[in-house]
């Protein structure tokens, strides 16, 4: 298609009744599989919400400031491939505002500006579950640790699997957030699932001396860690009546904990920090576990 039959953005966003720079969905399209199924994540977003979607797609250009020729080729060729996730997003959806953003430099960058002005952030990933590595060295990974709103990132390729009966969402208490806790609610509301809040826990070390007999600990989670589990949720348990809330306490490291709760969950939420550097801001639990679930998983910063 020729640059002629691209859609004027600015005219096109009056015409649908919204504001050019409004809030809504941001998602990153290169054209890949992988962004294909972040994109069919971000229609659900965008009709479930009612809001619109941003389609950005980030390009560069090796020659430098010099062979105009082929610069110009190549934003052409990105045009198109925008066009083209913008498409999708009006041919799937039904009443859902698409605005396109094309950006020349790194996408991760754009996503990261374009976040300070979203709902949500949606980004796929070529990583494979297992190599949280590569994830943190992608778009995606600099995206989660620097992005201002809630990123959610979707494994994979191809569209998302409508399942007959979809799993739950899932999300770590462990910090008890309570961004991260109203954010799985609203997720597991708009999409009429429940929810399990799962927090882990450890045994305390048992300390004796000489002559002394071994203390015998209760396998059991503690009065104090059922009752802050269950304070954690209560507010967004009375704001969301209609979401059906399981509990659960479960033995063993957090990251492991969260990763085997999110083996058939629809979405995995999880918090982060905001301590200096890539790693501080993913956090030691948020970092591994974005490398291994299997479902895609949302990161809410503070």
């Amino acid at each position: 298609m020729g640059l002629a039959a691209l859609p004027d953005l600015a005219a096109a966003a009056q015409h649908e009744g919204m504001e050019p720079n409004g809030p809504g969905i941001v998602a990153g399209y290169d054209g890949s599989d992988f962004a294909m199924q972040a994109l069919d994540w971000a229609m659900d977003e965008a009709e479930f919400r009612g809001v619109p979607i941003t389609v950005c797609h980030a390009w560069s250009s090796p020659y430098g400031e010099g062979e105009e020729e082929a610069r110009a080729s190549l934003r052409h060729a990105a045009e198109h491939v925008l066009w083209h996730g913008a498409e999708c997003v009006r041919q799937c959806t039904s009443g859902v505002g698409v605005r396109e953003d094309l950006y020349e430099g790194p996408a991760g960058e754009r996503l990261v500006e374009l976040s300070a002005g979203a709902d949500l952030v949606v980004v796929g990933t070529r990583a494979p579950a297992g190599l949280a590595r590569r994830v943190l060295g992608s778009v995606a990974g600099h995206v989660v640790a620097h992005a201002v709103c809630p990123v959610i990132v979707v494994r994979g390729a191809g569209a998302l699997p409508h399942r007959a009966s979809p799993g739950p969402v899932v999300v770590g208490v462990g910090g008890g957030d309570p961004h991260v806790i109203e954010f799985a609610f609203r997720e597991a509301a708009v999409r009429a699932l429940p929810l399990v809040a799962v927090q882990a826990w450890s045994l305390p070390t048992a300390v004796w001396g000489a002559g002394m007999a071994p203390l015998v600990m209760s396998e059991a989670p503690g009065a104090e860690a059922t009752g802050a589990l269950e304070a954690a949720v209560e507010p967004c348990r009375r704001r969301f009546p209609q979401v059906e809330v399981r509990l659960d306490l479960v033995e063993g490291p957090a990251r492991d904990v969260l990763v085997r709760a999110a083996a058939g969950a629809t979405l995995l939420v999880v918090g982060a920090t905001r301590s200096p550097g890539l790693l501080g801001r993913l956090g030691s639990v948020t970092r591994p576990v974005l490398g291994s679930a299997l479902c895609p998983v949302a990161v809410v910063h503070p």
